[in-house]
């Protein structure tokens, strides 16, 4: 990794920080649950009773269905296949190029300030990401939304997710923060997903049009798997864990649920130099740090603290000062750490626009918006004092037109 200033290692040590602390170098993790997530996958003779060949699709129209339905819902196109993977190594291309269809029209339905940064980036780039959205998008769902993504023939009940449940829950460092039916439903979801993730990487082709998309993503880019999967783990370990100690800790977190998109993301863009992996990382932290300083009040009604609990002891802030809401405007410690937060954001912010230069000019847009945009929400926290809590800090339409044209000349046409 390139050498820093004295001044900004300086910096770093004020505040805590460390040059880097990239799970790839760290071995903070057990062994034993890593090994367990990694031995999950689905192959051809574990699935056999529940495989469909491209011909029994095919006589099932599975090629000519649309992704939007007759009242304009998102449809999956293979949700009447009752099988879980592709009998034979091939998937016929318009099959792919549906299933791309799908994400595509997933990332435009909720992904809204992404989308509109992924929309002008190069055909294969931008139906990649878009792929790769989707894949983030109903981890986060099954994790911490409503949404239940099916497998056919796999259930919370099967032996196999009973086990995986058991092992993992085994080997994390707390019992489950929700309740135990949430816990074994959400769980063994993210088993099967984990499953649908093996087979990018495998002989089979998942049913799924986001996995089967993913597929021809990692094959055409690719992208390593430990990436996908430390994602996953994310998700899996806000159910063991609603509070964070230590900056350290939180950056672990972050690293997980928000690097591993930026280090996959650059995968996608393509670059040359290798301080991209650094910088790509910093940008996650960032956005991952400004999500959790806009999101206290809503985290906190989910008995969730993801701020770290040194600093806030630091500054006089407990937790049940943190669950009041408004009422923490007035405590005289809550300004002064969230500029001290604001500062260290600000640090990974300065490293993730370093990013940009490194990435292929046609693809440099979308990245630099999605940062613009986080930059510029981080500083309406600052002018109103840390004030997340009145109501959701966000940009305007009129605001995120002016900022996407502003970076879209700047990154596009001109030099750096």
């Amino acid at each position: 990794m390139a050498q820093r200033q004295d001044s900004d290692l300086a910096t770093d040590a004020k505040l805590g920080l460390e040059q880097s602390i990239s799970l790839y170098d760290a071995d903070e993790e057990p062994r034993g649950i890593e090994r367990v997530r990694s031995a999950v996958n689905l192959t051809k003779e574990a699935a056999r009773v529940i495989s469909i060949t491209a011909l029994e699709a095919v006589r099932e129209g599975a090629l000519f269905m649309g992704v939007i339905g007759s009242r304009g819902e998102l449809v999956n196109p293979f949700s009447h296949i009752d099988a879980a993977i592709w009998s034979e190594p091939d998937v016929p291309e318009r099959m792919t190029e549906t299933a791309y269809d799908y994400c595509e029209e997933l990332t435009r339905r909720e992904a809204g300030n992404f989308y509109h940064s992924f929309k002008y980036l190069p055909d294969l780039e931008r139906r990649a990401i878009m792929a790769y959205y989707a894949f983030c998008r109903r981890a986060d769902d099954i994790a911490d939304g409503d949404y239940v993504d099916i497998f056919p023939g796999g259930s919370s009940d099967e032996p196999e997710a009973i086990n995986y449940r058991a092992k993992i829950e085994l080997l994390s460092t707390g019992r489950p923060v929700v309740d135990r039916s949430a816990y074994n439903d959400k769980m063994s979801q993210l088993f099967y997903y984990r499953k649908k993730l093996s087979t990018a990487y495998g002989d089979v082709t998942s049913t799924d049009p986001i996995f089967m998309a993913m597929k021809d993503t990692v094959e055409t880019f690719g992208i390593p798997r430990q990436m996908l999967d430390d994602m996953v783990s994310g998700m899996e370990d806000d159910f063991h864990r609603n509070r964070y100690q230590t900056f350290e800790d939180l950056y672990s977190y972050c690293y997980r649920v928000a690097s591993t998109v930026g280090l996959v993301c650059i995968e996608i863009y393509g670059y040359d130099d290798p301080r991209a992996r650094e910088y790509a990382e910093a940008w996650g932290v960032f956005m991952q740090l400004t999500n959790i300083l806009r999101d206290v009040a809503e985290d906190a009604e989910r008995d969730r603290v993801y701020l770290p609990l040194d600093d806030l002891v630091r500054f006089g802030i407990t937790e049940d000062d943190i669950k009041s809401g408004k009422e923490l405007l007035k405590h005289p410690g809550w300004k002064p750490f969230v500029d001290e937060y604001i500062e260290r954001c600000d640090r990974y912010r300065e490293k993730a626009f370093k990013l940009f230069p490194l990435l292929d000019r046609s693809s440099r847009y979308s990245p630099a918006a999605m940062a613009t945009f986080y930059q510029s929400i981080l500083k309406k926290i600052q002018k109103s004092g840390g004030d997340v809590f009145t109501e959701r800090i966000q940009l305007s339409k009129a605001e995120k037109m002016v900022f996407a044209a502003y970076v879209y000349v700047r990154y596009r046409f001109l030099a750096l």
